[in-house]
């Protein structure tokens, strides 16, 4: 068996299935809390947080932006731009909300400066599962998401020829 390359085994996510995951994500956090206030971990975190927003007609988003990937390797996280202080304090009513939990890394510098926020995420791996309050889909921790940001819409051959 040879080692598989991260995108050998992917899960794409459609943004009609993004919308839908999110929208999910917002069903389950509705009776959760009372949230102040939304903060999206850019940038793969802005889509979802958007429709979590909506959904549950909270109208303060701000971001918290945080680097931990070049392409598809994974660096020490980063924090390149925290949200509003007066706002979020310590993070009690703030509702965190990202597009996947994989290691757990990103989040554990995010609780550091939040460590009351809620925080919720469309996708959850394993390793970092313990990370997150609220998940909507657990994927397997050697698998690669292509987000829709990620893709691009092209011709594909038939599998029996053209």
């Amino acid at each position: 068996m040879t080692d598989r390359l991260p995108h050998e085994k992917g899960f794409h996510v459609s943004w009609d299935q993004l919308h839908r995951d999110a929208r999910a994500l917002a069903w389950r956090l509705q009776d959760t809390g009372s949230w102040k206030a939304v903060v999206a971990i850019t940038r793969g975190g802005m889509a979802p947080a958007m429709i979590v927003a909506r959904e549950l007609d909270i109208r303060t988003v701000d971001t918290i932006s945080v680097k931990s990937y070049n392409h598809q390797t994974q660096s020490a996280p980063e924090v390149i731009k925290s949200p509003d202080p007066d706002v979020v304090k310590d993070g009690e009513g703030v509702l965190i909300v990202d597009d996947l939990v994989d290691t757990g890394r990103t989040l554990e510098i995010v609780r550091e400066k939040l460590p009351r926020a809620h925080v919720a995420t469309v996708y959850a791996k394993p390793l970092g599962r313990d990370q997150v309050d609220t998940f909507v889909t657990e994927v397997s921790q050697d698998t690669w998401i292509f987000f829709p940001w990620d893709m691009a819409l092209q011709y594909v051959e038939p599998y029996r020829g053209a």
